[in-house]
């Protein structure tokens, strides 16, 4: 008999991170997590997880719109379906519901998760396959001041747990930011590769002169320096410097790839399941990457451990992923809501080896963390 979707819970989850996060568009205290627990008729449940960056001050989704979305348009649409046909799913809730891919990330990750369970599997099986278990993971240096960004970066070398650091830039003066970003590189020199992130803080005249001295400076990547709209302006960026662009808030789905692609706006696509609405929509925008030569990264929406582990299964099937990853998201939150918490060693993440995402819901830990109201 077929299994079918009998229930779907979205839980708000308010986790402590372990220190203030600046980004160049909110300073992040605490990460609020949307955790999805889906229950089918055989007794197998799944879960999976939505997680955005500052609210709204990212994009047009946040923890509360996207619990309200499930409530009342995407979870009644589930319920009674076949648990088994993911992609009948996820074109059912495309008929309910333009957009919302966070929303819709988190339910596609519940159904896989259980029918991995159901089947005995790990994810990553039933996308075809792993070929590697392990992801390099960078670390985020985001505590604004110098030397204690260097400190940090010096401290996770030491533990092998890092040897990738990037710096979110962009709230301050472009020659304010090259300034703090070079005197890292210069401490770490040939022992770790930096990177920059501006989140789309710079037009493209202060892009110029800041990527200019960054590629100078030895930095090996810049992440989305201009608006994503400004996909003109990335691509002549792209075509005047060396050092490598990065496409993140400008692709979010192989539509966006295929443009950014033709243009020659990028080379360099940072993937997120939460953006492409889901881990198939992920690996369509990888497709389109990999085809037109263009290099990947697995990035984040510092999802906690279910929305990590969920992208990690999703990364370790693609066939080439140049640039590693930036799964930490785990490792800034003081906490989490899983019974064992996702293992970072030797510069990498794990990928557990259990069937679904390969985790367990600790059921006190999501009591005391859930939103009380």
């Amino acid at each position: 008999m077929t299994a079918t979707i009998s229930a779907i819970e979205a839980i708000l989850v308010d986790l402590p991170t372990i220190r203030a996060h600046q980004l160049a568009m909110t300073t992040m205290q605490q990460q609020t997590l949307v955790i999805v627990r889906l229950r089918c008729s055989d007794g197998v449940e799944g879960m999976g997880e939505a997680t955005t960056i500052g609210g709204l001050s990212y994009g047009e989704e946040s923890p509360e719109s996207i619990k309200l979305t499930i409530d009342t348009y995407l979870a009644p649409a589930l319920v009674g379906q076949d648990a088994s046909n993911v992609h009948g799913a996820m074109a059912r809730l495309n008929k309910v519901a333009r957009g919302n891919r966070f929303a819709k990330s988190a339910l596609e990750s519940a159904m896989l998760d259980a029918q991995g369970k159901r089947l005995g599997v790990p994810l990553a099986t039933l996308l075809g396959g792993a070929v590697r278990d392990t992801l390099p993971v960078l670390w985020t240096l985001a505590s604004g001041d110098t030397g204690r960004d260097i400190e940090e970066a010096e401290g996770l070398l030491e533990q092998r747990r890092h040897n990738t650091f990037k710096l979110k830039i962009g709230r301050r003066s472009v020659r304010d930011d090259v300034a703090h970003v070079s005197a890292i590189k210069r401490a770490l020199g040939d022992r770790a590769r930096v990177t920059v992130d501006v989140n789309q803080a710079w037009n493209e005249a202060e892009a110029a002169v800041g990527i200019a001295a960054l590629e100078a400076a030895g930095i090996d990547l810049i992440e989305q320096p201009t608006p994503r709209e400004h996909r003109a302006a990335l691509a002549r960026l792209a075509a005047r410097f060396v050092v490598p662009i990065m496409a993140d808030e400008a692709v979010t789905g192989p539509e966006d790839a295929m443009e950014l692609a033709r243009l020659g706006a990028a080379d360099v696509f940072a993937l997120k399941i939460a953006k492409s609405g889901g881990i198939f929509g992920m690996l369509r925008t990888a497709a389109v990457g990999d085809a037109a030569g263009i290099a990947l990264y697995g990035g984040t929406m510092l999802e906690g451990a279910v929305g990590t582990i969920a992208a990690a299964h999703g990364f370790c099937t693609l066939p080439q992923l140049a640039w590693g990853t930036e799964l930490f998201g785990p490792l800034l939150v003081k906490d989490d809501i899983v019974t064992e918490r996702p293992v970072f060693k030797d510069f990498a993440l794990h990928l557990p080896q259990g069937p679904g995402l390969g985790l367990a819901i600790d059921e006190d830990k999501l009591a005391h963390y859930r939103r009380k109201v």
